[in-house]
């Protein structure tokens, strides 16, 4: 597959869209039920491609990326290591301080509640970091 080139003037959501329908197998199904799952956990959710042919999702900062290769779809949480995993889904970069991922092989099923709430929490630690506007001093 070609990579995309964001400078086409397309939207993100439609270099998406062609990426995942360019799979055409089993990936571009798991990538495309991950995004619906990101879209339906945050309506406002902005869709960016990036580093060449990658859908990233974000809310004041990256929640998640979408990444596609030969035996696994990885979805990697920005800052996965601050966030609560009782289910667990992260299985893949678990030695880092910062990065998560959960990787999805062929027929695996991933629990569509919890990872709803990892794309939840990863907002609520954006917002949480987003910075605050200074105080004007009192004149």
């Amino acid at each position: 597959m070609k990579k995309m080139d964001a400078s086409l003037g397309l939207p993100a959501s439609d270099l998406i869209s062609a990426k995942i329908a360019g799979l055409g197998d089993w990936r571009g199904e798991t990538l495309g039920k991950m995004r619906k799952l990101v879209k339906e956990a945050d309506p406002d959710v902005i869709e960016e491609m990036k580093w060449g042919d990658t859908p990233v999702w974000s809310h004041d900062g990256i929640i998640c990326t979408g990444e596609s290769y030969k035996k696994v779809v990885k979805l990697t949480f920005a800052k996965g290591a601050s966030l609560k995993d009782p289910a667990p889904l992260f299985n893949s970069s678990l030695d880092g301080n910062v990065r998560r991922a959960i990787d999805i092989h062929e027929g695996e099923e991933i629990d569509e509640s919890a990872f709803k709430a990892l794309v939840r929490q990863a907002i609520a630690l954006n917002s949480a970091g987003k910075a605050k506007p200074s105080k004007k001093a009192k004149s």
